[in-house]
């Protein structure tokens, strides 16, 4: 129950890692403040929450500026306070040619989704979080942050400012007592991945999804939310500006299928 007598707002919470974090966090104790662009998503992801948790849902497209203001306002008004700010909302686009052949309205969208997002959310939340000096932001990267093979040009682009914000937004708000950090998940199946799975299966090739992490498998969103509550808790108390990949060894190894028997 480490988040007993504490607000905790997570967009991108209508599906995938979002829903999973929330579940996470309203089981410690945490009232809920959700946000996601899917409405059906959103009541899917309350119905799941355990009785008598207190949440305030906003169906929102979290690239606008005005509506992200709005909700931290409505949730202030409503809770008097956000303590715990998880930026998970996020979108990969839905084609990757090479950087020939590429739209800059695709970049546009993902950018403003996956990166202006996260810092209008911060923005808004931290400096409630300063007045009070105490708080904890967690962003959802992406190992395709880290290195190269894991999502389309633009996707990773997005994921490796998301890295370089909270570092940046880390430095700015230290002296404040609240702390950002970032988790990287590797391969996670969620609505995002979906079609990679579902291909995969298609094809009778379920055994090799994970192959290239160094525990041979795919990772569960529960995994990644267990790791995003830990940052968000006072277990983390003394870590902030930091970057967990949470990818099963992807990233601890240059594990590249057939490099390995």
């Amino acid at each position: 129950m480490r988040f007993t007598d504490r607000v905790a707002l997570v967009t991108g919470a209508g599906s995938g890692i979002g829903r999973a974090t929330a579940q996470r966090l309203a089981a410690e104790g945490a009232r809920l403040v959700l946000a996601d662009w899917s409405a059906e998503g959103l009541a899917a992801t309350v119905a799941l929450l355990p009785a008598g948790c207190e949440v305030l849902s906003r169906q929102m497209d979290v690239s606008d500026e005005a509506a992200v203001q709005a909700l931290v306002n409505d949730a202030l008004a409503r809770f008097g306070q956000i303590d715990v700010l998880c930026n998970n909302a996020g979108i990969a686009g839905t084609s990757h040619p090479p950087i020939t052949q590429q739209n800059p309205d695709d970049w546009q969208k993902i950018l403003a989704v996956n990166l202006l997002g996260p810092m209008f959310f911060t923005q808004y939340v931290s400096r409630h979080m300063c007045e009070r000096r105490q708080g904890a932001i967690v962003n959802t990267a992406s190992v395709a942050g880290i290195r190269s093979g894991a999502g389309g040009n633009a996707y990773s682009a997005s994921k490796a400012a998301v890295i370089n914000l909270t570092q940046t937004s880390a430095c700015d708000l230290g002296e404040f007592n609240v702390r950002v950090n970032a988790v990287c998940p590797g391969l996670v199946e969620t609505g995002m991945t979906q079609p990679i799975f579902d291909l995969a299966r298609a094809k009778g090739k379920e055994e090799k999804l994970g192959g290239r992490a160094e525990l041979r498998r795919y990772g569960r969103p529960e995994e990644v939310a267990a790791a995003i509550a830990f940052l968000a808790s006072d277990d983390a108390s003394f870590i902030t500006g930091q970057t967990l990949p949470v990818d099963g060894g992807n990233t601890a190894s240059l594990n590249m299928p057939g490099m390995k028997l």
